[in-house]
């Protein structure tokens, strides 16, 4: 897990922003954050198209990309129009969902998607979606991965998006909530919080995990959080019954 893209790119649209105040407008900078919808913006600007999935797809990154927004008072001419459809007849997608989350074309039921469940979602998970998790602890991209589009995509050049070095999962259910910023600090994962960390990671031991873990969930079972404390009972049973 690398820097968050929200930083990094809303860094950039401060940049631009400053260049087009020059030019006499007004701007207001979103990566993720604000009242736009993204997706069907960014397809109006000819930047790709909303797959079956709902992501965007652009011809030559795939689905490997982020999104920003500027609104802004300067009237600006339109560059593009917009993409179509290029889908087709392929349904990779929504074969790939482990929770069968993609309940239609260009439908998402969102409460079943592993990447809010994970990220967005406030409670517990769902008893019916966690062994769905698998080793998922932050995120699903399943759907991303499998379009075909992505064939033309390249790595990012932008450093700070590499991987950084993680310990153990077992050891991260020790941690405080000091210790979790002090890791996690400038990337994705540090909004979610301890608990929620806990709750994700105690999901994936119980899915992958092996006896040499049972301690470590086993120590959460008192936990303070009822859901950090339901959520370790279940890993524990699911870890003793190997």
């Amino acid at each position: 897990m690398g820097a968050d893209y929200h930083d990094v790119i809303l860094a950039r649209l401060k940049q631009l922003c400053e260049v087009m105040r020059e030019l006499g407008g007004e701007q207001k900078p979103y990566v993720d954050t604000g009242p736009v919808l993204e997706k069907p913006v960014a397809a109006a600007a000819g930047l790709g198209w909303q797959g079956k999935s709902t992501i965007l797809i652009h011809r030559g990154a795939g689905t490997w990309l982020f999104l920003g927004v500027v609104l802004t008072t300067l009237e600006l001419e339109a560059a593009s129009t917009p993409e179509p459809d290029r889908c087709g007849s392929c349904t990779l997608c929504l074969d790939a969902c482990p929770t069968a989350a993609i309940i239609a074309p260009y439908k998402l039921d969102a409460r079943k998607c592993l990447a809010y469940l994970t990220i967005e979602h406030q409670g517990a998970i769902p008893l019916e979606y966690r062994e769905a998790l698998g080793d998922r602890v932050f995120g699903c991209d399943d759907c991303l991965d499998v379009c075909p589009w992505n064939k033309w995509a390249v790595t990012t050049r932008e450093a700070s998006f590499a991987p950084r070095p993680h310990p153990p999962l077992r050891e991260t259910l020790a941690w405080t909530e000091a210790q979790f910023l002090t890791h996690f600090q400038g990337t994705p994962v540090e909004r979610l919080g301890l608990a929620r960390w806990h709750r994700n990671a105690l999901t994936v031991l119980g899915n992958v995990g092996t006896a040499a873990d049972l301690p470590a969930a086993a120590a959460l079972l008192d936990a303070a959080d009822p859901m950090v404390a339901e959520h370790a009972a279940w890993s524990v049973a699911r870890l003793r019954a190997r």
